[in-house]
């Protein structure tokens, strides 16, 4: 395992800005352009612009995959991609638009490039990610990195080794390009603070629409993917987490079966129901970043991950749908696409491509009391244990009493899911026999849920707008989001989501691959939202001159 001693901060704005702040600065910084340079033929926005000479590809529609081609073909070095991605990231994240979604760069990531690129000329290759940067969730350990959760307490919690799946991207190439911002201690602080904002990183703002949540506690992961601020990202989720920030940021995200990539390492809310996964421009490139990651315990072959795409079909493939979560509305009566046009326009497409639709009834929730706050402090103590000796915190109570000592910066929205969770007490046998009792029943009912329909109908998969995130989670059942279509008006981005049974991730990969293709719907940020991208830093000499 290696380690990595010299973290970067992105940003030096303070750790409390809000969206609002962050929207009026956009007046001051959005045209921070060269009045002198000019006009091109093409006029392309900074974010679909190459930033680097040697990098010619459009970074903004690039995704893993066709960064790996063309390392492999030698169109680019790994050190370039690098140089190119972190200029992106200085002129799209930290500056011009500042979406705030990149908390920290390694800075020796170029290091690492340099000597990948070494490797690759000797013919050495350790993996399919050779010299593929990546950006990691900042609740998940890298080596001599700060693993924050966002939270001001753990600024300087630096762990010594790093997380098994980033161990797994290593070993198959990856490069750590930085870690991501995220809704503290992934979204489990407190619910009085919005989407995507943290003590220590900011509040992170949506692409398509800064008035728009970015969503769930992978905030960062979802907008940094859907940017081109790296070639993947990595996300966690509990409930929600990496699917809801994918559909807000129209990007594909897999939420593996809790299984199927180690927990070790991460930064924990639940371990019954936390998973890492993938967050990327493409299911394709989803499934060779899960199939690195996947646990050798796992129940799944990662080749049959890695291969999922291959051939991909839906000619026969049985999907229940549910109905739609959104309500037809005004927007809908005067003809502009809605959540529910969107969502039947997606069912079309699936019949189109040879699937037989069974509408089945929803799968409800189960009637067992929610595991989090029991599992949270528990989970998070024995996480902290196993820190170096001069961590900063070593458990749960000593964070909220941070907090409250640091107040200003530390409690904008307070921490009362941290004071909730430090009130249960698994060592009571009242409380451990209800948790017990919750965790047993959670389970089993939402298993049933899901696989009952599966049975009665002989269904392959489930597919939903989105209404199946929540029982997904508690069965800990793979699910894979994929960008299905822009409601007006503001064109938001949303997804089609495929729900299965335990170990059933290759399955879906595929199904949700077939209809990606075949629905073909994917804009970038910058097409979608191009005033937001208008004018920033040097590379708008691409633009006709109009900015100051």
């Amino acid at each position: 395992m290696s380690a990595y001693p010299h973290p970067r901060p992105t940003s030096s704005r303070p750790a409390g800005a809000t969206a609002a702040a962050a929207l009026a600065a956009l007046a001051l910084t959005a045209c921070a352009g060269d009045s002198d340079s000019g006009t091109t033929e093409h006029q392309q926005t900074y974010a679909q612009h190459p930033v680097d000479e040697d990098v010619e590809m459009d970074l903004a529609g690039a995704g893993l995959t066709e960064v790996a081609q063309a390392l492999e073909e030698g169109e680019v070095s790994s050190e370039a991609l690098v140089e190119a991605y972190t200029e992106r990231i200085e002129g799209l994240d930290q500056s011009g638009p500042a979406l705030n979604s990149v908390r920290m760069l390694n800075s020796d990531a170029e290091e690492e490039a340099e000597a990948l690129d070494a490797e690759r000329e000797d013919g050495e290759l350790r993996g399919p990610l050779h010299g593929v940067p990546v950006l990691i969730k900042d609740n998940i350990d890298v080596g001599g990195l700060p693993t924050t959760a966002g939270s001001t307490a753990l600024a300087d919690s630096v762990p010594e080794e790093d997380a098994a799946l980033v161990e797994a991207l290593r070993e198959s190439g990856a490069i750590v390009l930085g870690k991501t911002n995220l809704s503290e201690f992934a979204y489990f602080m407190t619910s009085d603070a919005p989407a995507g904002y943290s003590s220590l990183g900011g509040q992170t703002l949506n692409p398509y629409d800064v008035t728009e949540s970015p969503s769930g506690s992978s905030s960062g992961s979802g907008v940094a993917a859907s940017a081109g601020l790296a070639a993947a990202t990595v996300g966690t989720e509990t409930s929600g987490s990496i699917l809801l920030p994918a559909e807000s940021n129209s990007v594909v995200g897999h939420k593996p079966t809790v299984g199927l990539i180690s927990q070790e390492g991460m930064l924990p809310v639940s371990t019954t129901q936390d998973t890492a996964g993938p967050m990327a421009r493409s299911v394709e490139d989803a499934a060779v970043l899960s199939a690195a990651m996947t646990d050798p315990g796992a129940e799944v072959d990662p080749e049959e991950l890695a291969e999922a795409v291959d051939g991909a079909s839906l000619e026969g493939v049985r999907l229940g749908y549910l109905p739609s979560q959104h309500e037809p509305d005004e927007e809908e009566q005067n003809g502009e696409p809605s959540g529910v046009a969107a969502y039947e326009e997606s069912l079309e497409v699936l019949e189109e491509q040879g699937a037989e639709l069974v509408e089945v009834d929803p799968l409800g929730a189960t009637e067992a009391d929610d595991i989090l706050l029991d599992e949270f402090g528990r989970d998070l103590d024995e996480y902290l244990a196993q820190l170096p000796d001069d961590a900063p915190m070593g458990s749960l109570e000593e964070i909220i009493a941070y907090n409250e000592e640091n107040s200003d910066a530390a409690l904008k929205f307070g921490q009362g899911l941290l004071e909730e969770a430090a009130g249960i007490d698994l060592d009571d046998p009242a409380d451990s026999a209800a948790y017990e009792e919750d965790l047993e029943s959670g389970l089993e009912q939402s298993r049933s849920a899901i696989d009952d329909t599966l049975e009665e109908d002989d269904l392959d998969a489930i597919v939903s707008d989105g209404s199946t995130v929540g029982i997904g989670a508690r069965a800990t059942y793979p699910t894979v989001s994929v960008p299905s279509g822009y409601m007006d008006p503001g064109e938001h981005p949303t997804a089609l989501m495929f729900l299965g049974t335990e170990w059933s991730d290759a399955e879906l990969l595929g199904y949700a691959h077939a209809f990606e293709q075949a629905a073909d719907v994917w804009q970038s940020p910058a097409e979608v939202n191009p005033s937001l991208f208008r004018c920033t830093m040097a590379a708008v000499d691409s633009l006709p001159g109009d900015c100051p």
